[in-house]
């Protein structure tokens, strides 16, 4: 009974000295190790913590715990005598020690040593202090409708003075304000030859580096006139969680100064947790989608899954996401959650790209942002749901290509019930994608790209005008390139009939014009012909398995249609059957 007894406390002795250890079979001829001795501090970070110490003779592992002021935060077990810790306070002082385990039992645990993590603590909270997203416009209150001025700057310190961003009235000189009071580059006129953003451009206050691994260039609104206040977006990530700041404003940005002691403000602690909310009102973790897509760019794993719930309203704002996976962005509804923005080639020049660092004031941004709301750079199993995206780029003058989306990833994304709209060049994407039951809108190649395979199934293909809907530049002669799945082909009140073409080519030999529509309801608005014919796709004369094809295609009344021209193939029974279904196309 003895011998039994012995064992069975050795067994609780084991569970109580560290945590994640599996239990392990009890010797009682071994000995318990030691207290492990020389417990040191090996390195310190802001945020983290590194202990080392002497190996102790018998141990199979150790277990560790830190304490902050005689509060345990964190204990695990190693296999290894050393152990680092993470997310940690700045400038905090902690307590840790460490046993010794093996299968008879646990040493006690070593005398605990201090140590801190560098930086400096943050103050506490003004109890005064207003508490914002970290993406939260400042809104400073009016008697009348404010007017902006042309010179003078908005700065924003943290409480110990140091400065964190700043807006200078100056740059308004290089932008123009649209009737809803969205700035757009000045001089952005594509028939005159001006392009406002490209990679040569400087770098200003009235432009932003979107974060996500890396940095997207972009123009933006840093004022907006409602009612009788002004609201002041800050640049992308320049506050900091759980940090307190004040703003000063210069009267001669809009005829009211603003000094140290009027608007101190405190950020909300960060988030946890893989399920982050965005709402404009600033009840949820962020106010910005893109604070959203920052945040979890810099604390998720990569390949960890995330979602972001955008509550209802309209986020005016352009977007970056890159090299983060399994991220799922979804909205209230397609009529309720929308993010917009005007953005073209006119105003950015080229799909966009992004860059390793942001720019300093005045230097060369390196490469443009583009044209797009939404650039996806690298991404994996990216999932849009139940939200608008649309950009809203209307001044005739301002011509040019202007997605809502460029997917530039060789990997996943599905798009489902969402509203994605523009004009022209609406959707841009590669890899493999699959948008259900969504509506895509535009009017001149207004879906394009270079996908493995790209799946519309059950979707609203509307045109705007009359024009192209689709522009292929299918890298491999075998891929599936674009397939319409039972989609309905519609176009907006006042477009002609017979105006808008299936698809036209791009002209070159050098990628394919693989587009099929399978069992698709074509509206009158599809011109007779169905295929634009100059320039003359690759291959000019059409496969089972390349260039362009149709199967079972019906009018609004479902009766067949027939007499597209020789461009396109119509397709038997069973050459129809590789693009019948989402597992046959993209193979998940």
């Amino acid at each position: 009974m003895r011998n039994v007894f012995a064992a069975l406390m050795a067994i609780v002795a084991v569970s109580a000295c560290g945590k994640g250890e599996e239990p392990v079979t009890p010797n009682p001829e071994q000995p318990v190790p030691s207290v492990p001795q020389n417990v040191k501090l090996n390195k310190a970070g802001e945020t983290s913590l590194t202990f080392q110490w002497d190996p102790v003779v018998g141990a199979v592992s150790y277990g560790w715990k830190l304490a902050k002021d005689g509060t345990t935060v964190a204990e695990n077990t190693e296999k290894t005598r050393n152990c680092t810790v993470n997310s940690l306070e700045k400038g905090t002082v902690y307590t840790f020690s460490v046993c010794a385990t093996n299968a008879s039992g646990s040493s006690a645990y070593s005398t605990p040593i201090q140590a801190k993590t560098e930086g400096t603590q943050p103050l506490p909270p003004d109890p005064s202090a207003t508490v914002l997203c970290v993406d939260a416009p400042l809104v400073i209150p009016f008697d009348k409708a404010p007017v902006l001025g042309t010179s003078g700057l908005v700065q924003v310190f943290k409480s110990d003075g140091t400065l964190v961003d700043r807006i200078d009235l100056a740059d308004i000189s290089k932008v123009e304000m649209l009737s809803d009071g969205t700035m757009i580059p000045k001089g952005a006129d594509a028939d005159a030859g001006m392009i406002a953003i490209n990679n040569d451009s400087s770098f200003h206050t009235f432009m932003d580096a979107l974060h996500s691994n890396q940095y997207r260039i972009v123009h933006y609104t840093p004022f907006r006139v409602v009612g009788k206040t002004l609201e002041i977006k800050l640049h992308n990530e320049a506050l900091a969680f759980g940090e307190s700041y004040y703003v000063t404003v210069d009267e001669s940005v809009a005829g009211k100064a603003v000094g140290k002691d009027d608007m101190p403000f405190t950020v909300k602690a960060a988030p946890s947790g893989k399920v982050f909310k965005v709402a404009a009102d600033g009840s949820g973790d962020f106010c910005t989608v893109q604070g959203a897509l920052s945040h979890i760019s810099r604390a998720v794993g990569k390949d960890d899954a995330v979602t972001i719930e955008i509550g209802e309203g309209t986020y005016r704002e352009l977007l970056f996401l890159r090299n983060k996976n399994n991220v799922t962005i979804q909205g209230a509804s397609r009529e309720k959650t929308v993010i917009a923005y005007p953005n073209n080639d006119s105003y950015e020049t080229g799909s966009g790209a992004s860059v390793s660092a942001r720019p300093a004031l005045g230097k060369s941004i390196g490469k443009s942002g583009g044209r797009s709301v939404f650039l996806v750079e690298g991404c994996d199993n990216l999932v849009l749901e139940n939200l608008t995206i649309e950009n809203t780029y209307s001044i005739p003058s301002h011509k040019g290509q202007a997605e809502t989306i460029y997917f530039n990833s060789q990997y996943r994304l599905t798009v489902e019930d969402c509203s994605l709209i523009s004009w022209q060049d609406t959707f841009l994407c590669k890899g493999k994608v699959w948008v259900h039951n969504s509506l895509i809108a535009g009017h001149v190649d207004y879906i394009w790209g270079y996908p493995e395979a790209c799946l519309f199934e059950d979707c609203e293909i509307r045109s705007r005008a009359g024009g192209y809907i689709v522009q292929a530049r299918i890298n491999k002669v075998t891929d599936k390139g674009f397939v319409f799945l039972n989609c309905r082909l519609t176009a907006e009140d006042g477009v002609a009939d017979g105006k808008m073409y299936l698809a036209r080519s791009g002209g070159s030999a050098d990628y394919y014009d693989n587009v099929v529509f399978v069992g698709c309801t074509m509206g009158s608005v599809i011109a007779p012909a169905g295929w634009h014919t100059s320039p003359v796709p690759n291959p000019s004369t059409p496969t089972a398995a390349s260039g362009w094809r149709e199967y079972g295609s019906v009018d609004p009344s479902g009766k067949a249609i027939t007499g597209h021209n020789a461009s396109g193939k119509v397709l038997t029974d069973s050459e129809a059957a590789p693009f019948s279904s989402r597992e046959a196309v993209l193979g998940w």
